[in-house]
């Protein structure tokens, strides 16, 4: 039973979209409230476009940069909260946390798709060679 459970956690880190599909039916299905769980699966996906940006560089290069991977999501949080503040003059946690989170979201999906490209160009050309 654990083994099943490990192989669809590692599913949805390799395909992270399953994992927005799954959570958006499951929470549409529940809250009946479109707006809800499109946030809400993007929150979840964003979790998980951090373990497959993870996991897609240790696939590529052999080895594992989660400590700078970590140091870059604080960096942007540092970055984030700095430009929230003087643009609003006051700090609402829970806002910038929800506003960091979303782009984390954007940043984690546009990193997924560079290196997937990346590794499947890589994979063909010394397949080729």
């Amino acid at each position: 039973m654990g083994a099943f459970f490990s192989n669809v956690a590692a599913v949805f880190i390799i395909m992270p979209f399953l994992g927005y599909l799954a959570a958006f039916i499951l929470i549409k299905q529940f809250s009946k409230n479109h707006k809800k769980a499109v946030h809400s699966a993007i929150d979840f996906t964003t979790f998980l476009l951090f373990l497959s940006v993870h996991y897609t560089i240790v696939a590529i290069w052999k080895e594992s940069y989660i400590w700078l991977l970590c140091l870059f999501a604080l960096s942007v949080g540092v970055v984030f909260v700095v430009i929230y503040w003087k643009a609003k003059g006051e700090i609402i946690f829970a806002k910038v946390l929800k506003g960091y989170w979303r782009l984390n979201f954007v940043i984690f999906i546009i990193l997924y798709i560079v290196l997937l490209i990346y590794g499947l160009t890589n994979s063909l050309v010394q397949g080729l060679s």
